[in-house]
């Protein structure tokens, strides 16, 4: 049997580790084993019940066709109007693409921006498949070290050091995966002043936008200096704080002089968006399902507020307090000496499941767990108990 013939790029892609925990502790469950599941970045509450009504018309109708690849106009409107009457920003539906989930703005925007060769500056830890798809392009991804000193976040003075002659851009999140921290808007335009002073671009992952506690939820699109930059890209994602993870629904909101050419990508790549998708996400800011959003934004920190100094108490160091999302980033140190082989202990002799820090890059990742409070408190609360008999 002759090897396959795949592309050098594939050598580099390494597997979402997350995925392959997953895929252990559902093997455990099958065998009947109790696993408490805090490993996976996906809300456990149902799709609102608004939105999956607005899909089962349409499904009842039969009119279950493609859009166009850009997305429903009167779904672009909506999110423009959202932006609008919920941060007071001013984004134009022609800017805005709906995409197949995040992953598929991602994509997008690297594909539209990204020669073999470029160079995207990323946070280290950071969301993992970003640099995956930035290799995907041809490009490399640099990592930038951030820890707790900096609440995970790269600085502007840390950006500017590293920009080389084939830096092409800088990807940020906020609020953050695998830390749940948040950039100021102060901080964003510092980031972009350094980018777009260098001739490059910032990419703003806005994908947990919403899920933020004691601080109010906001956008890089509204403060003045950015909102109509020509070197922008925000990404966001109807999976998240709508609740709408298998749905794969995202959008991207880019400069007026990129539309053209990724419309032209998004035709090749995904023809159109999920149509259904679509119409449930037309539902997502009437004010019914935004009360019930509201309501699960407060259960999530109630969460993290049971959560924090119980894990604390158990001997976590958690040195930066998450303000959104729904994970904490936890040093075990204290604990164990290799992050993955307690990641390992824990789901076979505890039945908890949580994601070791190497699947979001390399710095200090042995020292890491992403516990996610995607789960009800009790069974938080008895996830807990197990980790604090076998540690």
């Amino acid at each position: 049997m002759t090897a396959p013939l795949l592309a050098r790029r594939t050598a580099d892609i390494q597997p979402f580790h997350v995925m392959e925990l997953l895929r252990r502790a559902r093997e455990l469950e099958a065998q009947g084993r109790d696993i408490i599941h805090m490993e996976v970045g996906e809300p456990d509450f149902p799709t609102p019940q608004p939105m999956v009504e607005a899909a089962q018309r349409v499904l009842a109708g039969g009119d279950v066709h493609y859009t166009a690849a850009l997305g429903l106009p009167a779904l672009r409107e909506a999110i423009a109007r959202f932006y609008h009457e919920r941060f007071g920003a001013e984004v134009a539906p022609e800017r805005i693409i709906v995409t197949a989930g995040a992953s598929g703005a991602l994509m997008l925007a690297l594909a539209a921006t990204t020669d073999p060769g470029d160079e995207w500056l990323l946070p280290d830890p950071g969301y993992p498949s970003n640099r995956h798809l930035v290799r995907g392009f041809e490009g490399v991804a640099r990592a930038l070290a951030v820890d707790a000193g900096s609440r995970y976040q790269p600085t502007a003075g840390q950006v500017d050091a590293a920009w080389g002659p084939r830096s092409r851009g800088l990807m940020v999140a906020t609020p953050s995966n695998p830390t749940g921290t948040l950039l100021s808007g102060e901080e964003i335009e510092a980031l972009h002043r350094v980018t777009g002073a260098r001739g490059g671009l910032l990419l703003v992952d806005e994908i947990y936008q919403g899920l933020t506690y004691g601080v109010e939820a906001s956008t890089a699109l509204s403060r003045p200096a950015l909102a109509a930059a020509d070197d922008l890209f925000v990404v966001n994602s109807f999976s998240k704080y709508f609740g709408m993870t298998g749905w794969r629904l995202g959008w991207l909101v880019v400069p007026p002089a990129y539309v053209r050419e990724i419309e032209k990508l998004a035709q090749h790549f995904f023809i159109a968006p999920s149509t259904p998708a679509q119409h449930a996400a037309l539902a997502a800011f009437t004010p019914a399902t935004l009360d019930i959003l509201e309501a699960r934004r407060a259960e999530f920190a109630a969460r993290r507020d049971i959560l924090l100094p119980a894990l604390r108490e158990l001997g976590f160091d958690i040195a930066t307090e998450p303000q959104g999302a729904f994970y904490i980033y936890a040093d075990v140190s204290p604990l164990a000496d290799d992050a993955e082989a307690l990641a390992r202990r824990l789901i076979e002799e505890a039945g908890v499941a949580a994601t070791p820090g190497l699947d979001f890059g390399h710095h200090l990742a042995a020292r890491h767990l992403r516990i996610a409070y995607t789960t009800r408190g009790e069974r938080l609360l008895e996830a807990v108990e197990r980790m604090r008999r076998v540690l």
